[in-house]
């Protein structure tokens, strides 16, 4: 009966062997017989297996973070071990159940099980040995003298200062072997200095120090960043420039072309508008000042200016469609076509795609997309279908692989959630689209697809940048059809046409969609209310929403309601519950009473109307970014006008809870005014060190402060809690 209805073909059994109900033979006899192979029960864990493969190796990369590398051979050894008792769960589950030894559920919870512990251990190994390979001395001092190296990137900071990358660097008196592989200075009164050339080795004045530690325990840890780059050293200069020898030939002529391109549009277009165009087809970002990317920021545009998945995806897509509409217009001429138009057409679009990557510079935003396009299009040269979670989870794993490291990059994680949001949402969009006008839908999957992407992107981004562009979605509905219709195909028919010089006409008409992307970013970010602060979350709240939300959308199955499948309904259960767990700590948690800079020159003071700042100036950056991560908009200096602080502007002193009071030093003789102050329920915070110290205070003297990093204080019950940065962040390569 059941081979007659189709649902499980069953076989002969041989002669002399006797199948039991809910068992198969062993694979020895399989081989030699026909056998009878029962219906195995449908398993999450089989159905769409490969989608959790980037998710189990972000679980050991993310842990590997966790604890910042610091794992001791004794603990790869044991994770070794652990990694070859899943391979054998792996491979021993399936003939466990031939057998009969135990359950096909159990051999899949087994293999399941075992697939999980190997991905889980080689995500932690493939950040080690990603660790390992980019590992470069960091300079462990203060430095100023001469810096000669050889520019290998030109970019431009948040404080609209341009900035070179040097490689091959020498300092005077400093070891090669203690010499940081990289450095980065900022150029001081730019107007007075030409930008020398990339590939060309330079020699300037410099001061230079060890890239900085977070802001807070908390707080986003640049070094960790800077590592990861051959980041040694950060500072600038203020003395002319000079060239030591000519640019350097190969690979640098082709940047440095780019770089022609990229003047080459600005001076055509003019203006931001032209900066911004130039940005979009070469990366060069050099040339959008601050005040831009403040707008942009302001009404959630500014991912438009960085070269991501929208701009690859654009790309390829117009040329994937305008090659297919002319292939099939030549296959009606009746001319032979080698492979199917749709085939060839992914061809093209794939090599325009990678012409971008070149044309671009790279970068790991830029290479991310650019992975993320190939596997589509390559998924249509081998008939698969282009968009799927399958294809989604195969890019994840490609950058993971190539660059771990992308994990804890906004960039990452926000275009993965966008795009596996739109595939999620594509199936019900494509039975309700048929229902709606015609000339109504592209509006409609506009409006959708960009609603869709801001639910799915906002908390990530919220987290990360601590500000919600609440006209976001309006911004992107009237922004991001002129791109797709103005501004990227005119680049593209630019760059066809630049060789022959006519690419005047279509940067023209670039320029007119990038000067009304600005005009929109100015009206949206003047809005009222257009960016609301959102305080840092704990560290927890992060993890807990993307594992949470790949849980819960990985796990769930069509009818899954409705046949009750315990193992799926489990996941998704369990994803809901990490996505409200989630919020709850978002919604509940507190920020630190006291935060105390690295370097002593800032404290800060939690009180009813927001942080009080010990003082209006010093420590700017370190100010900027508490404020930021209380959700708060104030400046410096409207946080050091409230009530809290009082005193000298060199000695300020602050009243905290349970009689403890909070004193603050600056200046020249710091370290010796602190010295009467250090009395018992005082907390003393010195920029100076502090020779000698009476007993029974808490003192933050620079000495103290560069062993721990910033800190952070609270208090539970009387005694306060302090957290220091090396214990929450410890340093990469120690």
């Amino acid at each position: 009966m059941a081979a007659s209805s189709g649902l499980v073909p069953t076989y002969p059994a041989p002669s002399g062997e006797n199948v039991l109900p809910g068992f198969a033979p062993s694979r020895i006899g399989a081989s030699k017989h026909a056998f009878t192979r029962p219906a195995r029960p449908a398993a999450a864990s089989r159905a769409g297996l490969f989608s959790w493969v980037p998710v189990f190796l972000s679980v050991g990369i993310g842990g590997w973070f966790l604890v910042s590398g610091n794992l001791h051979s004794v603990a790869w050894i044991m994770l070794t071990f652990l990694a070859f008792m899943g391979l054998s769960a792996w491979r021993i589950a399936h003939p466990l159940a031939e057998r009969g030894r135990i359950s096909w559920r159990a051999a899949d919870t087994l293999r399941l099980g075992g697939l999980t512990t190997m991905l889980v251990i080689a995500g932690a190994g493939l950040a080690e040995i990603r660790s390992a390979q980019v590992a470069a001395p960091v300079l462990e001092w203060r430095y100023y003298g001469p810096v000669e190296g050889r520019v290998v990137n030109i970019d431009r900071s948040a404080r609209d200062r341009i900035r070179l990358t040097l490689d091959q660097v020498i300092l005077r008196d400093v070891a090669p072997r203690r010499t940081p592989e990289r450095v980065r200075l900022s150029l001081m009164d730019m107007a007075t200095r030409e930008i020398p050339p990339l590939g060309q080795r330079i020699m300037l004045t410099g001061h230079l120090s060890p890239p900085p530690g977070p802001a807070s325990p908390d707080s986003f840890d640049f070094r960790r960043m800077a590592w990861f780059q051959e980041l040694g050293a950060v500072g600038y200069t203020r003395t002319p420039i000079m060239a030591v020898t000519p640019p350097a030939g190969g690979a640098w002529q082709m940047h440095r072309l780019r770089m022609r391109i990229s003047a080459a549009i600005q001076s055509r277009i003019g203006g931001q508008e032209g900066a911004v165009a130039s940005a979009l087809m070469t990366g060069d970002r050099s040339g959008i000042e601050e005040a831009t990317n403040k707008v942009m920021r302001a009404s959630n545009l500014y991912h438009i200016i960085s070269i991501s998945g929208l701009h690859m995806s654009m790309l390829a897509g117009f040329v994937y469609t305008s090659l297919r509409l002319a292939l099939v217009l030549l296959q009606g001429l009746r001319i032979p076509m080698p492979l199917a138009t749709h085939k060839m057409a992914a061809i093209g679009a794939l090599a325009a795609a990678t012409v971008y990557l070149w044309l671009s510079g790279g970068g790991v935003a830029t290479e991310r997309s650019y992975v993320m396009v190939a596997v589509m299009l390559v998924a249509i040269l081998v008939d698969r279908r282009a968009i799927s979670l399958r294809t989604v989870a195969l890019a994840a794993t490609m950058i993971l692989i190539y660059s771990p490291e992308a994990l804890t990059s906004p960039g990452f994680q926000m275009s993965f959630a966008a795009t596996i949001a739109l595939i999620l949402v594509y199936g019900p969009w494509s039975r309700v689209s048929p229902h709606i006008p015609f000339w109504l839908r592209p509006i409609a999957i506009l409006l959708l697809s960009s609603l869709v992407a801001s639910i799915a992107t906002s908390p990530i981004a919220a987290v990360h940048f601590n500000r919600m562009a609440q006209y976001g979605l309006l911004a992107n509905l009237l922004t991001v059809p002129v791109m797709g219709a103005l501004v990227m195909p005119a680049g593209v028919i630019a760059a066809l046409l630049a060789p022959i010089g006519l690419a005047g006409p279509a940067l023209w008409v670039m320029g007119v969609g990038t000067k009304w992307m600005l005009i929109v970013a100015n009206y949206v970010a003047g809005l009222d209310g257009s960016v609301t602060a959102i305080a840092m979350p704990p560290a927890a709240v992060l993890p807990l929403l993307c594992y949470g939300a790949a849980l819960a959308v990985l796990s769930w199955r069509k009818g899954l309601l409705r046949h009750r499948q315990i193992g799926p309904m489990v996941g998704v259960s369990s994803g809901l519950t990490m996505l409200i767990v989630a919020a709850g700590l978002w919604g509940t948690s507190g920020r630190p009473m006291i935060l105390i800079s690295e370097s002593g020159d800032a404290v800060g003071v939690q009180t009813p109307l927001g942080r009080a700042v010990s003082k209006p100036s010093g420590g700017a950056f370190t100010v900027e970014n508490w404020l930021l991560e209380d959700g708060d908009i104030a400046t410096q200096q409207e946080s050091a006008a409230r009530p809290a602080w009082t005193g000298d502007r060199r000695d300020r002193r602050a009243d905290l809870p349970n009689s403890w009071k909070i004193f603050h030093f600056t200046g020249k003789g710091a370290g010796q005014r602190a010295i009467p102050a250090c009395q018992p329920r005082h907390i003393v915070v010195a920029s100076e060190v502090v020779e000698a110290r009476n007993p029974g205070c808490l003192l933050f003297d620079l000495k103290h402060l560069r062993r721990t990093g910033a800190v952070a204080i609270d208090f539970e019950r009387v005694a306060p809690k302090i957290t220091t940065t090396e214990e929450r962040q410890p340093r990469l390569g120690s």
